[in-house]
């Protein structure tokens, strides 16, 4: 076929070689036939000049034999481009613009509707290479336009195939092609939808895809801010940050439009510190940000309210003029960190603003002063705002009314709350779920559990149509009586004149907690819920715990929250604290504390309100391993972060200590007022956990260093009573005790950090309280019979280093670390003693 073709194309133009028919020939060049003949002279002698024949026959023959080949030659090529085979087509195409015919004149002729058809079949078999590369790139080489080869057939034949690709997701294949048709001129956004193909970029996290892409529109710089936006909004920040790079190469002035979006992406992200990382590049590079980049770096770090504060006074050191929404920005950041009189502050002078005429204040400023004095309980001052509101002419929106609601719920003013909720009906206010779910929760908290089922019935029969300030509403209902165990469920009302109560997951929990302790009725509550569609959440089911519990059953609420592991839902740690309280109010330490350890099985991280609970299972300590469970739960708390208040816990573990002297005469009055003697930076419970813990069983050196006596006198106790309870197991003394007082130096009676009396405590104890016998061992003293040193580790090193540095100063008194002994045989024989006496002493309470 091809060598045919070739013949063709050769035929298109005439040999050169060959003259036409009846050529003249020179009359002085011989004839290569005949050298004799010579030419005859004209008998006229007037027409003795050569005589040429007309060229005008011959040259139409001519063109009429090249314009018959052309014809036949594009009638060839669009023949072939029909059948989809392009190679032969620019085979012949490039023959015919090479014989010296123009790529116009050879375009017009062309059947486009030929080449439409075989564009079409080829992109419907899936072969898009051969159009891009062979038919696009061809035509181009021998100079037509390719765009001029496509009409509407095959522009939808094109509009499909990139649809095609669109739909199955091949991100890499469509760009490529786009940006080839791009690069022909091609006007790619009526192919396909832009937003589409930046949205298929978005979801395979490819911004490079997407950036390529925004390239080959003349309005790149709106595409990237788009790009940039969409990644942020599936928490990408780093395809965020790649597109906003690009973004900034692409332009050759700062785009304020990216470095806006980019920013409030960060915000979006959670990342403020990249916020502020950018902002600084843009003042590093000497480039002033607009009021819009102000408003979102201020915006985005709001919760910082230094932060936005110093940003504003940067901001107007700048030049750059604020507007009502940066102002609006700072009473957000006042709000959220509860500066009541900063928000005063500004919101007067917003106030004088705007009776200059510098700016105007819109709903969104008095909303937020509202909310402002309704966190803060004051809401005469968020009353007096709306009559601000009302003089500016700034109408109320829902956000408004429900501040307005919210200040006087909180506060406990529930007829005032309900009165603006009819104030906001009157006024054509649009009550929403949060409205009716604050005044449902203001009836609960001021304890109207009955108002609060009334106004619940009432907007699910009327919606919000009746005023629910009416008396009929205050009236005794026995339907709706506290103690009914059933709740029924009937269908809205949608007048025409009221707005339709849709209930919430937090209305129903809020009403949860207004059934006090009937669990029937609560349980009934959360069925119903079920039944319209909403499902229970993690407070949900932590109220119903608690209305069992409140009932007593606190089997019952452990079933409950068992069952949610059974039903796949992870309970968090709000539930598990309230099954923790409700086993402590029932003095259910063990049960508690059971849970608490669950808790760390599933992972779940208790909160203060956990630690503090649970420190307060017990009121008093039967057994060692009960105080190491609390001491356990303290040192975590402390590992937490939180800030405990031990005070109760010390009281508790000097109880447990002072247990051992029980027998002895001991006044147990005396020991609960020495708890006021620990310091506000006492370490005692850390102390007493590491000498009561495990590990620590086979050591018998009681380190008494830098404690006071109280605190001495708790720690010897501590380890007396665990070394009484090894013994009652089956644990026998082995060795001495050695009791490490501090260091003295040779000669001195002092020693260091005795000034409070340790030494003399620590001997009265366990001489006089105790009856055991106690000898001085120090590192230098003699070792005689029943003076055996047990000097721990620590001792060791610090009488080395001591002893080497008397050594080396002469002058100076070599250190000795000063101990008591308490011998084997006194602590057996002690311990012998109230096993005889009281051999019930110390019995492990169970609760």
């Amino acid at each position: 076929m091809r060598d045919a073709l070739s013949i063709l194309a050769s035929a298109t133009v005439p040999p050169s070689s060959a003259p036409p028919p009846g050529h003249y020939r020179h009359p002085h060049r011989q004839s290569t036939t005949s050298t004799t003949a010579k030419p005859q002279p004209h008998p006229n002698p007037k027409h003795n000049k050569p005589q040429f024949p007309t060229y005008s026959p011959l040259l139409s023959s001519y063109r009429r034999d090249n314009r018959q080949s052309l014809t036949y030659n594009t009638e060839l090529a669009s023949k072939l481009a029909e059948d989809g085979m392009f190679e032969d087509f620019l085979m012949i195409s490039e023959s015919v613009v090479a014989s010296g015919v123009k790529p116009s004149e050879f375009l017009a002729l062309l059947n486009a509707k030929c080449v439409a058809i075989g564009v079409a079949r080829v992109l419907d078999e899936g072969n898009l290479h051969s159009v891009v590369k062979m038919l696009f790139n061809g035509l181009e080489k021998i100079g037509i336009d390719p765009v001029q080869m496509f009409d509407a057939v095959s522009t939808e034949s094109l509009r499909r195939e990139c649809r095609r690709l669109l739909k199955r997701g091949e991100v890499e294949q469509l760009v490529s092609f786009m940006e080839t048709l791009a690069g022909f001129k091609f006007q790619i956004r009526e192919l396909v939808e832009p937003s589409d193909v930046i949205s298929l970029c978005i979801s395979q996290r490819d911004p490079t895809a997407a950036i390529r892409y925004a390239q080959n529109f003349p309005h790149m710089e709106i595409m990237f801010c788009s790009i940039i936006l969409e990644f942020g909004k599936k928490r990408d920040l780093a395809s965020a940050l790649t597109a906003f790079e690009a973004a900034k190469q692409n332009t050759s002035t700062p785009n304020m439009h990216a470095y806006r979006t980019i920013i409030d992406v960060c915000g979006l992200c959670g990342d403020y510190l990249k916020s502020r990382t950018i902002y600084e590049g843009l003042l590093a590079g000497n480039i002033t940000p607009n009021v819009y980049v102000f408003n979102s770096l201020m915006n985005v770090n709001s919760r910082d309210l230094n932060y936005a504060l110093g940003t504003y006074k940067k901001m107007k050191k700048l030049g750059v003029t604020a507007e009502i929404t940066t102002h609006n920005i700072l009473l957000k950041s006042c709000c959220v960190a509860a500066k009541v009189e900063l928000a005063q502050d500004i919101y007067k002078e917003i106030r004088e603003l705007e009776s200059k005429g510098a700016l105007k204040s819109d709903v969104f400023t008095y909303s937020t002063m509202i909310k402002v004095f309704a966190d803060a309980k004051m809401w005469k001052n968020a009353l007096e705002v709306k009559e601000d509101m009302v003089t500016s002419g700034v109408i109320p929106d829902t956000v408004t009314w429900s501040s307005l609601i919210s200040a006087c719920a909180n506060a406990g003013l529930v007829e005032q709350a309900i009165k603006l909720f009819d104030e906001m009906l009157e006024a054509g206010g649009q009550p929403n779920s949060r409205c009716f779910n604050i005044l449902l929760h203001a009836c609960v908290e001021a304890c109207q559990y009955d108002r609060a089922f009334r106004l619940f019935k009432s907007w699910k029969e009327r919606g919000s149509e009746q005023t629910t300030s009416d008396n009929n509403l205050n009236s005794s209902d026995d339907s709706l009586a506290v103690h009914h165990t059933r709740v029924t469920s009937r269908p809205y009302s949608h007048l025409t004149t009221g707005v339709p109560f849709r209930p919430t997951t937090s209305t129903y929990n809020i009403l949860m907690k207004a059934c006090g302790a009937d669990y029937y009725r609560a349980k009934a509550l959360m069925d119903e819920m079920k039944t319209l569609g909403l499902s229970p959440n993690q407070i949900s089911w932590s109220t119903l715990i608690d209305v069992c519990g409140g009932s007593g059953n606190v089997a019952g609420a452990i079933q409950i929250l068992r069952s949610l592991h059974e039903t796949g839902i992870q309970p968090d740690v709000i539930a598990y604290t309230t099954a923790i309280k409700i086993c402590v109010k029932h003095k259910k330490p063990k049960l508690a504390f059971m849970l608490f350890a669950e808790m760390k099985k599933y992972e779940i991280k208790p909160n203060l309100v956990t630690y503090k609970t649970i420190l307060t299972a017990r009121s008093r300590y039967g057994s060692l391993q009960e105080v190491q469970q609390s001491l356990a739960v303290y040192q975590q708390m402390r590992k937490a972060g939180y800030k405990p208040n031990d005070y109760y816990l010390k009281q508790l573990i000097e109880e447990w200590c002072e247990g051992v002297l029980q027998n002895e005469h001991h006044n147990e009055g005396q020991f609960a007022s020495r708890i006021t003697d620990f310091g506000p930076q006492s370490m005692l419970l850390e102390k007493v956990a590491e000498h009561l813990q495990d590990s620590n069983a086979e050591s018998l050196s009681i380190d008494l260093q830098g404690l006071t006596k109280v605190e001495a006198r708790i720690i010897v106790l501590a380890v007396l009573r665990k070394i009484k309870e090894k013994y009652i197991a089956g644990n026998s003394m082995e060795d001495d005790v050695s009791i490490i007082l501090g260091l003295q130096e040779l000669g001195s009676d002092f020693i260091k950090g005795e000034s409070d009396g340790v030494k003399e405590a620590v001997i009265r104890l366990l001489e006089h309280d105790l009856g055991l016998q106690v000898f001085a061992a120090g590192s230098r003293s003699g070792r005689g019979k029943g003076s055996r040193m047990y000097s721990s580790s620590i001792g060791e090193t610090i009488e080395r280093s001591e002893s080497k540095q008397a050594s080396e100063s002469p002058t100076r008194r070599p250190m000795v670390l000063q101990r008591l002994k308490v011998t084997r045989e006194s602590l057996h024989h002690w311990l012998q003693k109230k096993m005889e006496s009281s051999p019930l002493s110390i019995t492990v309470t169970t609760q």
